[in-house]
């Protein structure tokens, strides 16, 4: 049996990774914590981005490496860090299922993930064609952990993770997204960031809180 290369051994350790700091990122209750544990995914899809584009020749895969290196690793925790020191938010309350019940969900959901991704790897002819069930488990994860918080900023963050883990799945199968479709996304990421830091304070104006259980409140009364 021979070995693989060692760009392929690179990109599996890379893609183990993700899946490791996507279930950290399920457990973690602290905001702050969470935020780094982003940005250490951030970095760990942009390498191994750039590993890919290095093994296969692709060089837009260079820009994608780099624009998720400032994006994701610099400016969007930056922004994410700021607004929790503006809004004075350290730690996360307990979500709507215990630790132990949601790490059980996420061990489902990644045995059901890596199960939907074998037809798919087999017809594709990448060489990260392994990694698909990583990354389609990344993304799971990241839905999970968006509908079991009650704060806006932890949900805001987990929706940001499903993108990193759609990223590595489109790097994956495909060796990437055109470079104007990863422009637009990447603009479009930054923008709606930027619109919920107005939302997030708008909330925490008019409940005093970030639990998106007061926008219940909202509700007309029947």
């Amino acid at each position: 049996m021979t070995s693989l290369p060692l760009h392929a051994q690179l990109i599996n350790l890379l893609a183990a990774l993700l899946l490791l700091l996507a279930f950290a990122m399920l457990a973690q209750r602290r905001v702050v914590s969470l935020i780094d544990l982003f940005a250490w995914q951030g970095l760990a899809l942009a390498c191994s981005t750039a590993i890919v584009g290095y093994a296969t020749g692709q060089r837009h895969l260079y820009f994608s490496a780099v624009l998720t290196l400032v994006l994701k690793v610099a400016l969007l925790p930056w922004i994410l860090h700021r607004l929790v020191r503006k809004l004075d938010v350290k730690w996360d309350v307990e979500g709507l299922i215990n630790v132990p019940t949601t790490m059980i969900i996420g061990l489902v959901l990644v045995v059901f993930s890596f199960n939907l991704a074998v037809p798919i790897s087999q017809l594709a002819s990448t060489v990260t064609r392994a990694t698909l069930g990583i990354a389609m488990a990344t993304v799971m994860l990241s839905f999970l952990m968006m509908i079991t918080r009650r704060k806006a900023i932890p949900q805001v963050i987990g929706f940001l993770s499903m993108e990193n883990g759609l990223f590595f799945a489109a790097t994956s199968a495909t060796y990437g997204m055109p470079m104007v479709v990863e422009l637009g996304i990447a603009l479009d990421v930054l923008v709606g960031m930027l619109i919920l830091g107005v939302f997030f304070f708008q909330i925490r104006e008019q409940f005093d809180s970030l639990d998106l259980q007061h926008l219940e409140k909202l509700k007309e009364p029947e």
